[in-house]
Formats: structure tokens, C-alpha cells, sequence
């Protein structure tokens, strides 16, 4: 069953939240009801690591040392380590759906903890379709 209020976060909607996306507002709802009330936000290590590789790569260093600083201090639990039921959830879903591997774990932590995925990328769709995880869609 789905935790009412809970999200996993993506790289895809990070990285809007710091471009200030026409979506962002929407991300800072969520982010000050998680401080206000303890909602449950999760991201994976691996995404923050798209995050920052993406930022160094199109803006260098110091964007991506200062966009990993602000991420970190966001209300969203990291998590930084691979178990063995997200490794095959994760690659389970990448055997079965035209996802990335990276987004395989988005996924994956999104049905282990039961929380809406927060995205805009479309690579998703198959598996919203096939009622696998339910996503929120920033646009």
C-alpha cells in the first residue's frame, strides 16, 4: 500500500528543482510539507551522482560542488547503499522495461518503500502503465 505524501525523487526532478523548472514550485511544496510535517522523501545515492556528474559536465566544479551541497541539505533521506532485494528489484525491472539502469533503482526504491516517483522522463511510462509504481509527472 502506498504511504499517503511519500516520494522518491529522481535526477530528473532535482535537477528542475535547481534550474528552477516550471515545475520547482511544486518540488518546494513537497519539500517544505516534509519539513513540516516529516513526510517521507527518499532519493538514491546513484541519483545524486547524476546529478552532480550531469552539473560538473554542463557548468564545472563549482556548480556541481555547490548543487550536491544544496541537495544534501534538502529534507530527503539519501539512500546510499545497495541491499540485496533493491539490487534485484532494481534489476529486475531493467531486464523487463526499456528503463536505464540508473532509473531501475529509482524505480525499485520507489515500490520497496511505496512511494510515488517524482519524474518528468517519459522512460517511465511502461512501467506507470503497467501499474508497477506510480509516479507523479513534472512538467
Amino acid at each position: 500500500m502506498q504511504e499517503p505524501n511519500s516520494f522518491v525523487f529522481d535526477s530528473y526532478a532535482l535537477i528542475g528543482y535547481l534550474e528552477n523548472e516550471s515545475f520547482s514550485d511544486r518540488i518546494q511544496d513537497i519539500l517544505t510539507q516534509a519539513k513540516n510535517r516529516a513526510m517521507p522523501l527518499y532519493i538514491h545515492a546513484i541519483h545524486i551522482g547524476e546529478v552532480y556528474y550531469i552539473t560538473l559536465r554542463e557548468q564545472g566544479k563549482s556548480l556541481a560542488d555547490l548543487a550536491y551541497s544544496r541537495i544534501k541539505a534538502l529534507p530527503i533521506k539519501t539512500i546510499d547503499h545497495i541491499n540485496e532485494e533493491l539490487l534485484l528489484t532494481a534489476a529486475g525491472l531493467k531486464a523487463k522495461y526499456p528503463i536505464p539502469y540508473a532509473d531501475s533503482f529509482a524505480a525499485a526504491l520507489s515500490m520497496i518503500k511505496s512511494c510515488t516517483l517524482l519524474t518528468g522522463d517519459p522512460e517511465f511510462s511502461s512501467l506507470e502503465k503497467q501499474g508497477i509504481i506510480s509516479i507523479e509527472w513534472l512538467t
